[in-house]
């Protein structure tokens, strides 16, 4: 696997190589992100990984500071997952100027959720997709692959792919989940023993979600504050679990159909902010 830390490097070694597939991460990689490259690696000719730890998507409270940083155990489980290039660049070689043009998401989709509760956060995160996928497909199409853990997420960038007629196919990775359910994210590593034996009620809490919710007449927001009471009085500060339509997010109308719907939740248990997902 070649490792490369500049623009101008990586275009270099994408040169003359095809197709790429590319999953972005910040790296501190989990089974979940190796899935991900797995799964991107047949789907084009030259495997790209990214690792970088993007300020734009920190609020001014949040962990950018202390996010794990942890390139040489990332590279290796990325040489031995399929990756052929793994791009790595320092905030200047990304930045090498202040980033003072961003690019603004739909507020209907990215202003809901995690945008309400996290304000400018899709900012960010496109932001620096674009300026990934601009030094990966320079040279032509390719496919990048994104996690269903973050649903939100993948749904903007699907969104801006698409308004901005990118050469790039979205693909979504299926949620990589611990024996007991536990959504895997690098944030688990804040959680201790006891909280980490917790953790899994977040999942727990949105499959009775969804159960009650298919209900014959249920009420959904009855089913949903009963459902926020419940984590609560488990220890947990849920910042939202809700049930949203899969098409955009927004809360269903008429009556609820399976298959056509998601149930989200982000809460915080003790000091560590979980997110989770689980469409039915």
């Amino acid at each position: 696997m070649q490792i490369v830390h500049t623009i101008a490097d990586l275009r270099a070694a994408l040169a003359g190589r095809g197709r790429p597939a590319f999953v972005p991460t910040m790296g501190n990689l989990h089974a979940g992100h190796l899935a991900l490259v797995r799964q991107a690696k047949p789907l084009g000719d030259v495997m790209v990984a990214s690792i970088f730890v993007n300020r734009l998507q920190f609020l001014p409270h949040e962990d950018f500071d202390s996010y794990p940083r942890t390139l040489q155990d990332d590279a290796d489980k990325l040489a031995a997952a399929g990756c052929d290039v793994l791009f790595a660049p320092s905030e200047k070689d990304l930045y090498p100027e202040p980033q003072t043009f961003k690019l603004q998401p739909d507020p209907q989709l990215a202003d809901i959720l995690e945008g309400h509760f996290r304000p400018g956060f899709f900012t960010g995160v496109c932001t620096v997709v674009m300026k990934l996928f601009a030094c990966v497909f320079a040279g032509g199409p390719g496919v990048a692959v994104f996690g269903k853990k973050d649903y939100q997420q993948l749904m903007v960038l699907r969104r801006m792919a698409a308004q901005f007629a990118l050469p790039v196919q979205i693909v979504a990775g299926d949620i990589c989940r611990a024996d007991d359910g536990l959504a895997l994210s690098s944030r688990n590593g804040y959680l201790g023993a006891a909280e980490r034996a917790q953790a899994v009620q977040l999942r727990q809490a949105l499959q009775a979600l969804a159960a009650q919710a298919l209900q014959p007449g249920a009420d959904l927001a009855q089913a949903e504050a009963q459902a926020l009471a419940a984590l609560q009085r488990q220890g947990w500060q849920p910042d939202y679990l809700t049930v949203r339509q899969r098409s955009n997010l927004q809360p269903p109308s008429g009556a609820l159909q399976a298959g056509t719907l998601v149930a989200l939740a982000a809460a915080r248990l003790g000091s560590t902010r979980l997110i989770d997902n689980l469409e039915f």
